[in-house]
């Protein structure tokens, strides 16, 4: 084979990775940053995402913190229970559908998610760091536009 020959064929099999596999990796090597930042408190990246989640929107329905936290409704049940055991969220009745249960973050909830905020904001910035303002407030929209086209 020619050398120009070899060259056209390894540039023909060199496609750039597809976005659902770059989103993959770059989910996955988040939330390993994330496990190492919040476990001294003793809980893992997703209990640390249904957390914050609960601190934007609290009073939620497992069905609802499921949804939100990227989780299935099956394991929400484990993950509440373990943040409950903590200390990190309470239940009560829903005054509207006495059946359901709302989830509420605690005040020792709102404190964990206090003492991780700056860490968590510097993994944030150095993810975007090579991007400017301008790059970065587009990648949160493209993002966003992304997961309501799927969602």
């Amino acid at each position: 084979m020619l050398y120009a020959e070899l060259m056209l064929d390894t540039q023909v099999t060199k496609a750039p990775p597809s976005l659902l596999y770059m989103v993959k990796q770059v989910e996955l090597v988040v939330r390993s940053h994330l496990d190492e930042l919040v476990k001294p408190s003793g809980i893992t990246a997703l209990q640390y995402t249904a957390l914050t989640v609960l601190q934007r929107h609290d009073g939620l329905s497992a069905a609802q913190l499921a949804r939100d936290s990227f989780v299935t409704a099956q394991s929400i049940a484990d993950l509440v229970r373990s943040l409950e055991t903590r200390g990190l969220v309470r239940r009560e009745r829903n005054p509207r559908n006495r059946r359901e249960l709302l989830i509420l973050l605690t005040d020792t909830g709102r404190e964990l998610l206090a003492r991780h905020e700056g860490a968590v904001r510097e993994l944030e910035e150095r993810m975007v760091r090579d991007l400017t303002a301008h790059q970065t407030e587009q990648f949160r929209q493209a993002l966003s536009k992304a997961w309501h086209a799927l969602s």
